[in-house]
């Protein structure tokens, strides 16, 4: 452990991993915010918390679950010329998940339907059972990332850890921003759907490059926030006019 903590190289595979690990928990995140807008005020900030707090164990037990992980992906079905592993048929089922809750969300907030009939306790629990689910999926992904990329599995559970306390800090602005702004839900809901695609090409064996997805992000974010701007000084100027 000492050696690690004087070697340049293994703080430079920190670094790198906790950025990476970083972008990875940003579909977390956006994911939290969307299932937990729908419970009361009260029981968001919770659900969010306790959300990234089992990520955070689910991550860390699959971390000292090496040879496990390694394991699964290892095939176990085969379907003409494809082999399925468990990790490709937990990416097919996450992503599965992710088409169908966005398609749902979209429907929700375009339609303006309100769930009914459920008490608050039975909402809050079918949010963390959802958010459970996909903690799984970006788990799975998140940590056969930090195998490939790191040899120790120390550095693997610091970069872990540092993400999730990102996460932690940025869910709450990220959160609030996201309900402020429903052309930005809209936006989040589309990127969950594109995360959605990308997972269920990964579990077909069709890899998507990062890359294009992440160009595909940024610049429906650059294209949002000039929407924003303009927005912002068009009600300047209404209340300037109206002064």
């Amino acid at each position: 452990m000492l050696e690690l903590l004087t070697d340049p190289a293994a703080w430079a595979s920190l670094l790198t991993l906790t950025a990476l690990e970083v972008v990875l928990g940003i579909d977390n995140i956006i994911f939290l915010s969307i299932v937990s807008s729908r419970l009361p005020v009260p029981q968001q900030r919770p659900a969010r918390q306790i959300g990234l707090g089992l990520a955070l164990v689910m991550r860390v037990g699959l971390l000292l679950s090496i040879a496990w992980i390694i394991g699964l992906t290892a095939p176990i079905l085969s379907f003409w010329d494809y082999d399925l592993s468990w990790r490709d048929l937990i990416l097919l089922a996450g992503g599965l998940f992710l088409l169908a809750k966005g398609t749902l969300e979209i429907h929700h907030t375009v339609e303006g339907e309100e769930e009914g009939g459920a008490t608050a306790s039975s909402t809050f629990a079918a949010a963390i059972a959802q958010i459970v689910v996909l903690d799984i999926v970006f788990s799975l992904d998140s940590v056969i990332t930090a195998v490939g990329m790191a040899q120790h599995v120390e550095i693997m559970i610091a970069a872990v850890v540092i993400a999730i306390i990102v996460m932690l800090i940025a869910a709450e602005p990220v959160s609030a921003f996201v309900q402020r702004h429903p052309t930005v839900k809209m936006l989040a809901l589309s990127f969950l759907i594109l995360v959605g695609v990308a997972l269920v090409a990964d579990g077909l064996h069709f890899h998507i490059p990062r890359g294009y997805l992440y160009f595909a992000i940024a610049f429906s974010i650059l294209v949002e926030t000039l929407n924003l701007l303009a927005r912002a000084r068009r009600q300047r100027r209404r209340a300037e006019a109206g002064a």
